[in-house]
């Protein structure tokens, strides 16, 4: 109790001379890793209606199971797709603090929008799966943004991670400036499922986390190599939903 105690004096000593800041705009905020009220306000949260299978948002109600014409002409590979939020604004500047300025502390709140949104996915017999790293990616950025967004949707509903059930094997351009052609060659054979891991996906549905879903390819790269493992349905998880031909990440 007196550590205990010792630590809260210490956190509160380090908030007063380092107040958490919004990872957004640097207004101070309450907590780490928090949105100032302004930009929460911004923020474009995804509400139903949305397509069925890409998750993106309908501009009316057409009943359940409505498909954006999207989804209809090009079929993705995985089942349903689900994201807190469009990749506009204050949510861009979210994931690009994430995965590219180090604030790791802001995957918690980002991983509670997303397990909010993908409510109707996250089954108790789930298993979340992140989008692996090459192991030189990983040794630059020193973390997987995918793993952290997988471990705290994890904790916001209570659904198993398993963070080695997939693997990069082969190192891949970045996506960014990529056509959506060149996305899917610059991905194909780029993933596997070790051995290891094949029998505890055997019959378990996936959903695969990520933290922006743009055309797809990685996400339908790792659908193709879970669903040879024996995954009985793949669904996706992203924290923002990017436009593929005018916002791409």
């Amino acid at each position: 109790m007196v550590l205990s105690g010792l630590r809260r004096t210490l956190a509160a000593g380090f908030d007063v001379l380092l107040p958490p800041r919004c990872p957004v705009c640097e207004a101070v905020t309450a907590d780490n890793g928090s949105l100032c009220p302004e930009c929460w306000t911004r923020m474009p949260f995804i509400s139903a209606p949305w397509c069925a299978r890409l998750g993106t948002p309908l501009s009316h109600d057409l009943g359940e199971g409505a498909l954006s014409a999207r989804a209809i002409a090009e079929p993705p590979l995985f089942d349903r797709a689900r994201a807190a939020t469009l990749y506009q604004g204050p949510a861009r500047d979210l994931v690009l603090a994430l995965k590219f300025g180090g604030r790791r502390d802001v995957a918690g709140v980002m991983g509670r929008l997303m397990a909010g949104n993908g409510r109707e996915i996250l089954t108790p017999d789930t298993l979340l799966v992140p989008v692996p790293l090459h192991r030189f990616r990983l040794w630059q950025r020193r973390f997987n943004q995918a793993a952290l967004l997988a471990r705290a949707v994890g904790a916001a509903s209570g659904v198993p991670v398993v963070l080695d059930a997939l693997e990069r094997r082969r190192r891949t351009r970045q996506q960014v400036g990529l056509t959506a052609r060149e996305r899917h060659a610059n991905v194909r054979g780029a993933f596997a499922v070790p051995d290891a891991a094949r029998p505890r996906l055997l019959g378990r549905p996936v959903v695969l986390v990520d933290d922006v879903l743009t055309t797809g390819s990685t996400l339908s790269a790792c659908t193709r190599v879970l669903r040879q493992a024996g995954a009985s349905r793949v669904d996706v998880l992203t924290f923002a939903i990017a436009d593929p031909v005018t916002n791409e990440l």
